[in-house]
């Protein structure tokens, strides 16, 4: 193989990254679009908004129903199959919705955005193990789950400013062509990822060939199982594993905690940091964008340390939350800062978990579970957030943000160390 094959074949790998990573934003931008557009769908579609808010909460609760059930129902199937064909529904969900008549034909389509939603990024989240050979994986699964970052700074304020001037189903059509437009180019770009994973050629300093993209895989993954689910750490299935277990409860405590607070930045904004609209619209893009530098730190160290790298994240995330009541009669430079800090740490969450589980072996069934618990965390947060703003007080939310990220790093202290996660 020469020089020029190798190269191609290279380009041809991390395209195919990129491609992934596109997808993600395109998923996540959908679920999270009528956030932007809430009141004036509930206008058109003759709800309130609080029925319309249904929209955003039953996508998420499918979601994490579909992302197991999918793992085990298409374990069979190609995984470039399983994208595509997913891909395929987020279209059809999408461009549904923009022409949805009323109501329950909105609900309808919601619902099928979260099935996409599921079974995409349960299967997205791990590819990276499959796409590049073992000394990049960190980075290409930074890159894919980039996408879910730049969805929250890019996607749904694009979405939010077409619809100011061209109407929520136009924002909803848009969404649809785009995801038509990524059908097309995964199909183009993936290589075929049957359940058999090929052999990968050696990666030591003297081997200088590699083989082509669409049937390589890393050498450390030559053991791998015909069947994604099961994968088998100290002789029993990785998805039921001691370390995947802690994962999952470091999932729950971690996310939980994230959007119990986050949630209602907002108002805790107006009422106690006594911030604007156009101040607010400033913190929320320096959160964003703190949140994509943060998941690309974080996967370049959570490859080898995820334990070492969450303990660290959800410290930050604590740090700003618990200071961020105090700065009501401080300059609001410093929630700004504070902001950029909470953004850096919690961006860097969802590739560190992601990281880890692969670590541990969890294989395709282990993300799957992943996804399920992220977008229950998701619920569970603003559920429990809005009891404590609504029996407590605005800032007293960010106190049980603080303790949830608190929890979560003393469990990764205690009950993370384990062998099978090298960390």
């Amino acid at each position: 193989m020469t020089t020029t094959d190798v190269l191609t074949g290279a380009r041809a790998r991390w395209l195919a990254v990129t491609s992934v990573a596109a997808g993600t934003f395109t998923i996540v931008t959908s679920e999270m679009l009528p956030v932007g557009l809430l009141t004036s769908i509930a206008s058109t579609l003759e709800v309130s908004d609080g029925t319309a808010g249904l929209m955003m909460s039953a996508p998420g609760l499918v979601a994490a129903v579909s992302a197991p059930v999918l793992a085990i129902t298409t374990r069979r199937l190609d995984r470039r199959v399983t994208l595509l064909a997913l891909m395929a529904l987020l279209a059809v969900a999408n461009l549904a919705g923009a022409f949805a008549p009323n109501y329950p034909v909105m609900l309808a389509a919601r619902l099928l955005t979260g099935v996409s939603i599921g079974g995409f990024w349960a299967v997205a989240a791990g590819l990276g193990v499959r796409l590049v050979p073992e000394r990049f994986v960190g980075r290409a699964t930074s890159i894919i789950l980039a996408g879910v970052s730049v969805a929250s700074v890019l996607g749904v304020p694009a979405a939010t400013f077409l619809s100011s001037y061209a109407g929520w189903r136009t924002a909803f059509a848009a969404m649809g062509l785009v995801a038509l437009a990524l059908l097309a180019l995964l199909a183009t770009t993936l290589p075929p990822m049957p359940t058999t994973p090929q052999p990968h050629p050696s990666e030591s300093p003297a081997h200088t060939t590699e083989q082509d993209p669409r049937t390589s895989e890393s050498p450390a993954r030559t053991s791998e199982t015909s069947d994604p689910l099961e994968t088998r750490i100290d002789g029993r299935p990785g998805w039921l594993s001691r370390p995947l277990k802690v994962i999952l409860v470091l999932t729950v405590l971690t996310v939980s905690g994230h959007f119990a607070a986050y949630t209602y930045l907002r108002p805790f904004m107006e009422q106690v940091a006594h911030a604007g609209p156009a101040l607010i619209s400033t913190a929320l893009l320096l959160y964003g964008a703190a949140g994509v530098a943060g998941n690309f730190a974080a996967g370049a160290r959570a490859a080898r340390s995820p334990r070492a790298v969450l303990i660290t994240l959800t410290a930050l995330m604590a740090l700003s939350m618990a200071v961020l009541p105090l700065t009501g009669q401080t300059p609001v430079v410093l929630s700004l800062v504070l902001l950029v800090v909470w953004g850096l740490g919690y961006g860097g969450v969802g590739v560190t978990l992601q990281l880890w589980i692969m670590r541990s072996g969890g294989g395709e069934m282990g993300t799957a579970l992943f996804v399920s618990a992220f977008n229950v965390s998701i619920a569970l947060g603003a559920f429990a957030g809005g009891r404590v703003v609504d029996g407590v007080s605005t800032s007293a939310v960010m106190w049980l943000g603080v303790a949830l990220a608190a929890v979560s790093a003393t469990v990764a202290g205690i009950w993370g160390r384990s062998r099978t996660t090298g960390s």
